[in-house]
């Protein structure tokens, strides 16, 4: 006699059984416009510079760059988040590099909006660390200390010489206090209305910052734990991001992704505007070290990681491997 009701009645290994079925009933999907591509570009080069610590990611040359535009276009990709690397010599103490209109960030907007146009959303890092000296994300103070009143002078002249150069998206990266408002003022004064504002608005410091540090030449000695988030902090990133949406945000970021998905998921479920998360140099070269030792399959990984980020909340991603995975998909 059979008797019935001895096993699970319930289960969900149903819609496990074929790739298909996965398929059919998966709760989280990847897409290329969910991608944007951080790029380095670096003044005085003719070819580029492969970064160690980054397998298979450059400092781009202008030519360079330009290919690898007009390849996340064809790829699918919506956006590009450039990052200027100039010559040692042109680094000071304030930065001048990174307000100069023939910097070499202001000439890798130009020469990407004149290979894609609006093809691509043309995103700018908004911080002084690359042209400092010192390294640091502001000016300093007689103390050595970050001045965070006058680095916001050096960020509106920043955000208006982006915004001339063709820059639809600034990325306030450098987290100092009032730096939206700041900027958003700079753009409204000289009619760049359109030009939106992606607030790095949870920025920790973090460790997995390493391999960054070699992708732009950072000159920086110490750290940037006086103005980057404290990792042991959550009320303190919602309270960034209540003032950075105050003073005008259009998208917000959480950076890193991977280790502070918590914080990316209470981010997306607070905000009413896009959320960004920042899948950084250190994810990477984890990633890219273990797959290279056999360790991991290094491309079920990559996927794996960007699900979990999508999973947690965020609508865009920046991921080193952007052009890579779109073409995939």
């Amino acid at each position: 006699m059979t008797v019935y009701g001895s096993f699970p009645g319930a289960r969900p290994r149903r819609l496990r059984t074929t790739p298909a079925m996965r398929r059919l009933v998966a709760e989280t999907r990847l897409h290329p416009a969910d991608l944007i591509l951080p790029a380095f570009v670096r003044e005085g080069i003719g070819e580029p510079v492969a970064i160690s610590a980054m397998p298979g990611v450059v400092q781009h040359s202008l030519d360079s760059l330009r290919k690898a535009a007009v390849e996340a276009v064809a790829a699918g990709i919506c956006g590009i988040m450039l990052y200027g690397v100039p010559e040692d010599a042109k680094k000071d103490a304030l930065g001048t590099a990174g307000t100069d209109p023939d910097g070499i960030l202001q000439v890798a907007i130009r020469a990407v909006r004149e290979e894609v146009g609006d093809d691509l959303v043309i995103m700018s890092d908004l911080c002084l660390d690359e042209y400092t000296d010192h390294g640091h994300c502001g000016v300093l103070d007689a103390d050595g200390r970050v001045d965070n009143d006058a680095t916001l002078e050096r960020y509106a002249e920043m955000a208006q010489v982006q915004a001339d150069a063709g820059a639809h998206v600034l990325g306030t990266s450098g987290m100092m206090d009032g730096q939206v408002g700041v900027v958003r003022d700079a753009l409204d004064t000289i009619g760049k209305e359109d030009v939106g504002v992606l607030a790095y608005a949870v920025k920790y410091s973090s460790a997995f910052y390493g391999p960054f540090r070699e992708a732009v030449g950072s000159s920086l000695t110490g750290d940037r734990k006086t103005y980057q988030q404290d990792p042991a902090n959550v009320r303190e990133s919602m309270r960034e991001l209540a003032l950075d949406l105050e003073e005008g945000a259009d998208m917000v970021m959480v950076k890193p992704a991977g280790p502070y998905l918590d914080v990316l998921a209470k981010v997306a479920a607070e905000v009413a505007v896009p959320v960004a998360a920042y899948q950084i140099s250190g994810e990477y070269a984890m990633i890219e070290a273990a797959a290279e030792k056999g360790w991991i399959d290094r491309e079920k990984a990559i996927l794996e990681s960007l699900t979990g980020i999508k999973r947690a909340g965020a609508q865009m991603i920046l991921t080193y491997w952007a052009t890579e995975v779109a073409r995939g998909l």
